[in-house]
């Protein structure tokens, strides 16, 4: 039942809201709209790591843990709901960064409203840029609601404490 209601609540904001705005359809874009969104922010910490070394973890995990396909089923009396989600992870590396986008795509069961980029919908940012060797600083862009188990991981990948994968059906 709290999958249904979420589709639902889900759905409904995104069809009240069609006309009202956009999608970002780049990194750069959901950057600047996630902080002001109404169920998006933005979260900054360091770490004791090395840019390097959060870099690696986010190579390594990404793929393994990010790149799947996902599908959900509720049924009821009178009633069957399933929704497919394509979640498609990015990790970008340069001299003094690592990038991480999430992005993700309704295969089925979920009308789409807004104009969808390459790969998906993004779902979260994360950037991670060094201050010095041994010390990172982590810009987060995420939804406020939901998702909860994904930014544990993250934030875990980032922290090097955590590097398990996700469970993305919750």
């Amino acid at each position: 039942m709290k999958f249904s209601v979420f589709i639902v609540m889900v759905s409904g904001i995104l069809l009240l809201s069609g006309c009202a705005g956009k999608m970002p359809q780049t990194a750069t874009e959901f950057r600047q709209m996630a902080p002001g969104a109404t169920f998006g922010g933005k979260e900054t910490f360091e770490v004791n790591r090395s840019v390097g070394k959060v870099a690696g973890t986010f190579k390594k995990m990404a793929n393994k843990c990010l790149s799947k396909r996902v599908k959900m089923v509720e049924s009821g009396y009178m009633y069957h709901h399933a929704v497919v989600t394509k979640y498609t992870p990015t990790v970008k590396v340069s001299k003094n960064r690592a990038e991480l986008y999430l992005q993700y795509e309704h295969e089925q069961g979920v009308m789409k409203v807004y104009e969808m980029p390459k790969n998906g919908y993004f779902l979260m940012v994360m950037d991670a840029t060094g201050i010095d060797k041994n010390k990172t600083r982590i810009d987060f862009y995420r939804p406020s609601v939901g998702h909860q188990n994904i930014i544990k991981a993250l934030k875990g990948w980032a922290t090097g404490k955590n590097v398990g994968c996700p469970d993305l059906t919750k």
